[in-house]
């Protein structure tokens, strides 16, 4: 649509808008609805198309009402313009969105009709193909019950019979395969645009093993019919044969009678008429010797089928005789042809036989020489040994007679001389006959020797022949069924590879599933390797045996390599898809996650799996999920509640019901963390490991609160809390320990029971615990209430000396019991009494008192209830007393009990008794009765009480006495070099937070002045083991190497500064080349007044302990938030250089940090309140707050206060104010390094 238009007719815009989309979104429906095919032939996957087709025109119909709105709306703007163009363009795109909107409608209507038919035939025909495979496994069944039986006429018969009822069978089955053959080409031509692999490979298996079938059985009746015909014709045959030996056997007699008869030899004609008989006779021999074996071996067999039988022994005795007749037979015709041969002349006769024989066998070789090559498949290789089975009976036919001839030959040789016959052809003269006898001897040798050198040589032919016939036999054999039982398995695998789903029809939840078939059909294929080895390597055995391998097998050899090849490829590319898809929409994926967050925010994902946070709209990234961010925000309205513990609770029970922590019972988390297996605490953790822990959380708290626990969002958000504890730097781990204390900590069970539980966890074997693994537990949790900020308020990071209390508390024993740490845990140490608040303030949630608070008024009080212990019939309200509200002639200090249950008439009687006892006792008795409602521990001035003098809230039990804090030795100096560190952090939070505060400057001042006082007194004290008594015993007591190294360290951070420091310059320098505004002065410092001789002396302290390795990793610490901090002004000035007109902001806060823009100072150390047994204690004490010094002139106040100054608390600032403030924040740091780093030249 012209930009013209759009500017002439605003609303042209929402419309061109709201209409593209709804376009686009039909063109990416239709798109999916063309893209997604099914396999024909599987039922599950047609339904599951079909509930998607269902749901999608449930979309469109759901969608309807915006197109009726889009049409609408087009109505009211071709009512409202004039302008005909914008008319026509708007009536044409109402037109195409209808036409498009019924296109779609049609195509999923028509889609969803298919689909039904789809579902209507593949059942038919999975129907029909249920009985045509029952129908081949009944034809499979006979054939295999086939087994070879008696070779007799009745037996015989019966195989008969049963083949041809079997045909009968197969002609009747044969309409259930046509059925199942039509109804799948049915699908595969009306189906063909869908997935019909499955269909086409099925068929193809039910055609070709009906077809192998049918084919055996035709093959089987036709061999049991000759057979039949054999034994039927065997005695017709056998008795013929038997008439015609005995003819044979007569006329043999005849020609013997005839040849032995006196002066034959002078007789030539008759010779030779004798001559042709004998032929004639062995002509006939012969031609009957293939009818002489054939009944011979039909004799044996069945012999072998009548064994045991009299018709076997008559059976013998005819073949017996018909034996020796056969034999008498031959032997007497070779005994005619002797002597028939005597009867010529006798050298030309043997002459001729050799000549005979040696043409008889040249025709034998070339005619075995003419078998060669060996057949390249098993059917060629077997009819050459047939071929050759036939030769080797003509060369035993013939032996004989080659046998007889030799001898003959050596008869006669041996009675004539040793003379050669050469001369006899060479000259033709007449040779006397002495010469002549002597060539006739050599001509016949010779011709012996060569027949029977030929018939050696045709003999070892013949067997070598058969032997690589035997050979090749025995190998195509082998070969022909390692390739049939390859093909079976090949095809069983591609019938399974033919019924995948492409990948991207695949629901996410059964991704796993698919890829464990998938991983167990390779498991399944992989031996196939192996197989198709051995296939090759009897194909290359063959080639190297000379055999050349048939066109059928070697496409078949191809054919199988190629299908072996394409599977693993398929099987690995499908491995490989499902790993992808698994990964990336997998439940370990994190894709489910990607729902926890709404446009224009998106989720992703950095390489070590850490998610984090992309908004399109502000193209910038952040590590706080948009929800954590909102959170983290609303805490900040708790920063009002005067007291920390309360403060840290309250913000911990918002956080634990924002992450449905507060619906998991101790139980399902412990489920959750066995089922996962996460027993190594020691071991980390990975953020897949996390994610899959806390779905198995969610999911379990969705199926019982289904309303209330969103999974992506809950598992993202608790994912980004446990991260922000224990992975500030992002490295992706964290330890099961930390994982268990964050998830214990939060859940909803009794206080004790989490106890147990986390001593368990870092409990040996024998259930005792030492100060390294309680160490551990401490640290993790007290990480919980630092992420919040308010770590200061619970004894700060060192959690040594909450591990020395609890070790104190058990006599100083190496390992403690668990009974030793609840006894302790329920003094509520300094470091965990954040936790069992947190339970009163869950508790109290609920609790509705029936009285009115004093203060504001409100009945009833809900939540928490304080009574005055001093006044009676006074009670104020949580929200009173948090913000340290009181009424008239009541002040903070009295004491109070506190109910977070609806109190009873027992407990009213002993309050009313404490208020009378309280009426008669002095202001002197509650100094000096100060009562804690925690355990100190000594985290900074070890033995001094981390409450103030003015501030002390003790909630002890009313029927226990009051017991002071322990009192521990005073020489440990780290202590106080973190005590005066968290002193400067707590000054300068009090500075930043000052405008906030509802405390009067006058206030302000006069409780810092005590906070000094206490901690100078505290210095000051008079014991010689309680604080060093020079300088140089500290310096003494420190290792130089140590010192040495933290020197280094802090001189590094110091020149970092430095060059920071420059950068500045230079973009500052850079600023006012640019031409913009010049930057303002520095202000002027604040008139300073003498330093008081307390202050002196606190500085004085300072420097003589600058050396210790507390000071220094404080001094680090501080260069190192300076020179973040610089940093951060840095790109703020590259922004505003390229933006030089633009108006920037300053903000001090990260929303991602909350730790950072929590943080609040509202007392020196928290009020903490302790109910024990029936949620009763006694309080005393008063407001706490402390504000910025006003007219402080020491080191330390000048620095603060120009700290102070660089973060006003204005937020909206020029680009020269920016730079005044980051000039100030360096001199402020500048300042405070010379402070620290001074030498004792001071003095």
């Amino acid at each position: 649509m012209p930009s013209s238009l759009m500017l002439e007719v605003p609303a042209l815009a929402d419309f061109n808008r709201a209409w593209t989309e709804l376009t686009e979104w039909l063109s990416l429906l239709d798109r999916v609805i063309k893209s997604q095919r099914v396999m024909v032939g599987d039922l599950e996957d047609i339904n599951e198309m079909i509930i998607k087709q269902k749901a999608t025109l449930q979309d469109l119909e759901q969608r309807r009402p915006q197109l009726e709105e889009l049409i609408t709306a087009a109505q009211n703007l071709k009512n409202k313009t004039s302008n005909q163009e914008a008319r026509t363009i708007i009536t044409d795109r109402i037109e195409r969105i209808q036409n498009q909107w019924d296109e779609v409608q049609e195509h999923l209507q028509n889609r969803r009709q298919q689909l039904n038919e789809m579902l209507k035939d593949s059942t038919q025909w999975l129907e029909a193909k249920e009985e045509a495979e029952q129908v081949l496994g009944q034809a499979r069944a006979k054939l295999e019950s086939w087994k070879e039986g008696p070779y007799t006429i009745d037996a015989i018969q019966k195989k008969i019979t049963e083949t041809k009822q079997l045909a009968k069978d197969l002609h009747q089955w044969q309409i259930n395969v046509d059925v199942a053959n039509d109804l799948a080409l049915k699908l595969l031509r009306d189906y063909s645009a869908d997935d019909t692999r499955k269909v086409h490979m099925i068929t193809e298996n039910i055609n070709a093993s009906w077809g192998s079938i049918q084919k055996r059985v035709s093959e089987r009746e036709a061999a049991l019919e000759e057979t039949h015909r054999l034994l039927q014709q065997f005695p017709l045959d056998l008795e013929k044969f038997l008439a015609w030996l005995t003819e044979a056997e007569t006329t043999a007699n005849v020609l013997q009678d005839a040849t032995h008869k006196e002066r034959l030899l002078e007789d030539s004609k008759g010779v030779k008429e004798l001559m042709k008989q004998w032929q004639d006779l062995q002509g006939e021999i012969e031609a009957h010797t293939d009818i002489y074996h054939n009944l011979d071996e039909n004799s044996q067999r069945i012999l072998r089928s009548l064994e045991g039988s009299d018709d076997a022994v008559l059976l013998q005795r005819r073949l017996d005789n018909m034996n020796f007749k056969w034999s008498e037979l031959r032997k007497k015709s070779l005994n005619i042809r002797s002597h028939l041969e005597a009867s010529s002349d006798r050298w030309k006769r043997l002459h001729l036989s050799l000549q005979e024989l040696l043409v008889w066998l040249q025709l034998k070789d070339d005619e075995l020489s003419r078998q060669a090559p060996i057949g390249g498949d098993f059917p060629a290789v077997q009819k050459q040994n047939d071929v050759h089975r036939a030769f080797k009976r003509e060369l035993k036919t013939k032996e004989p007679v080659i046998m007889s001839t030799l001898e003959t030959v050596r008869i006669f040789l041996t009675e004539q001389p040793l003379e050669g016959l050469e001369k006899l052809y060479q000259e033709p003269r007449e040779l006397p006959p002495e010469e002549r006898a002597q060539n006739v001897t050599r001509l016949l040798r010779k011709q012996a020797e060569e027949v029977n050198t030929e018939w050696e040589k045709l003999n070892l032919h013949s067997a070598d022949w058969q032997r690589k016939i035997d050979e090749a036999l025995e190998r195509l054999q082998e070969l022909q069924e390692a390739t049939d039982e390859l093909d079976l398995k090949l095809r069983q695998a591609e019938v399974i590879k033919g019924s995948w789903q492409p990948v991207g029809d695949l629901l996410i939840d059964s991704l796993q599933d698919h890829l464990e078939k998938v991983k167990a059909l390779r498991g399944e294929v992989a031996p196939l390797r192996d197989s198709v080895g051995h296939v090759n390597d009897l194909a290359r055995q063959l080639t190297t045996l000379g055999i050349q391998l048939s066109p059928y097998n070697l496409s078949t050899l191809e054919d199988l390599n190629t299908r072996w090849k394409l599977l693993q490829v398929a099987v690995e590319d499908r491995v490989r898809q499902l790993h992808e898809a698994h990964r990336d929409f997998g439940p370990s994926s994190q894709h489910f996650l990607s729902t926890s967050v709404q446009g224009p925010w998106e989720r992703a994902i950095s390489p070590n799996k850490v998610p984090y946070y992309i908004n399109h709209e502000t193209q910038t990234t952040c590590w706080d999920h948009p929800k954590m961010t909102e959170l983290y925000q609303s805490l900040a309205d708790l920063n009002n509640v005067r007291f920390s513990a309360y403060r840290t609770a309250m913000k911990l029970r918002r956080l634990q019901k924002a992450l449905c922590l507060d619906l998991l019972s101790l139980s399902a988390a412990c489920d959750a963390l066995d089922q996962h297996n996460l027993k190594q605490n020691d071991q980390p953790m990975d953020i897949l490991q996390i994610i899959n822990c806390l779905t198995t959380i969610y999911d379990r708290l969705e199926q019982e609160h289904n309303n209330l626990v969103n999974v992506p969002l809950c598992v993202d958000m608790c994912l980004n809390w446990l991260l922000n504890v224990y992975d500030t730097g992002r490295t992706g781990r964290i330890r099961v320990l930390s994982f268990k204390t964050g998830i214990i900590s939060l859940c909803k069970a009794h206080l004790e029971d989490k106890y147990r539980y986390l001593f368990k966890q870092v409990a040996s074997s024998t259930g005792f615990c030492d100060q390294r693994r309680l160490g551990l537990l401490l640290h993790d949790s007290i990480q919980i209430p630092r992420q919040l900020g308010e770590v200061a308020s619970f004894g700060g990071s060192n959690i040594e000396p909450s591990v020395r209390s609890c070790f104190q508390f058990a006599n100083n024993k190496p390992e403690i019991e668990a009974a030793l740490f609840l006894d302790w845990m329920r003094l509520e140490p300094q470091s965990m009494v954040w936790l069992p608040v947190l339970h009163r303030v869950a508790a109290a949630e609920t609790a509705k008192h029936q009285a009115k608070c004093n203060i504001c008024k409100e009945c009833p009080i809900i939540g928490f209830r304080y009574r005055s212990l001093k006044h009676f019939n006074y009670d104020i309200c949580q929200s009173c007393f948090f913000s340290g509200r009181v009424a008239k002639g009541h002040k903070m200090h009295y004491p109070m009990v506190e109910y977070c249950t609806p109190t009873t008439s027992g407990e009213d009687v002993r309050d009313f008794a404490k208020v009378l006892k309280n009426k008669f006792r002095t202001k002197r008795y509650f100094a000096k009765h100060p009562r804690m409602g925690y355990l100190p521990v000594q985290t900074v001035l070890e033995g001094d009480n981390m409450e103030t003098p003015v501030t002390l809230i003790n909630f002890w039990p009313v029927d226990s006495a009051p017991a002071s804090s322990p009192q521990l030795s005073h020489d440990d100096t780290h202590s106080r070099i973190e005590h005066y560190a968290s002193r400067l952090a707590e000054m300068e939070n009090s500075n930043g937070s000052y405008l906030n505060d509802s405390i009067s400057p006058n206030e302000s001042i006069d409780d810092e002045h005590l906070l000094i006082q206490h901690y100078c007194q505290s210095l000051n004290q008079d014991s010689p083991l309680s604080q060093p008594r020079s300088p140089a015993q500290i310096l003494i007591s420190l290792e130089s190497e140590e010192r040495g190294e933290l020197e280094r360290i802090l001189a590094d951070l110091e020149e970092e500064n430095r060059n920071l420091q420059a950068e500045y310059d230079r973009l500052k320098q850079q600023h006012e080349h640019k031409g913009l505004s010049p930057l303002p002065s520095p202000p002027e410092m604040m008139p300073t007044s003498p330093q008081s001789p307390r202050d002196a002396e606190l500085i004085a302290e300072a420097k003589l302990l600058r050396q210790h390795k507390g000071r220094l990793e404080a001094r680090m610490q501080i260069l190192e938030d300076h020179n973040k901090q610089l940093e951060s002004q840095l790109h703020r000035l590259r922004q505003l250089l390229e933006q030089p007109q633009a108006e920037a902001k300053v903000n001090g806060t990260t929303v991602s940090s909350p730790s950072t823009s929590l943080q609040r100072s509202d007392s020196s150390q928290p009020m903490l309140l302790r109910v024990v047994g029936s949620q009763t204690s006694e309080s005393m004490g008063e407001e706490d707050l402390l504000s910025p010094p006003q007219d402080s002139s020491t080191g330390l106040e000048e620095v603060m206060e120009q700290l102070n100054n660089s973060f006003p608390s204005s937020r909206g600032h020029n680009v020269g104010s920016l730079f005044h403030m980051a000039d100030d924040l360096g001199r402020a740091m500048e300042s405070l390094v010379s402070v620290m780093t001074d030498e004792e030249g001071a003095e």
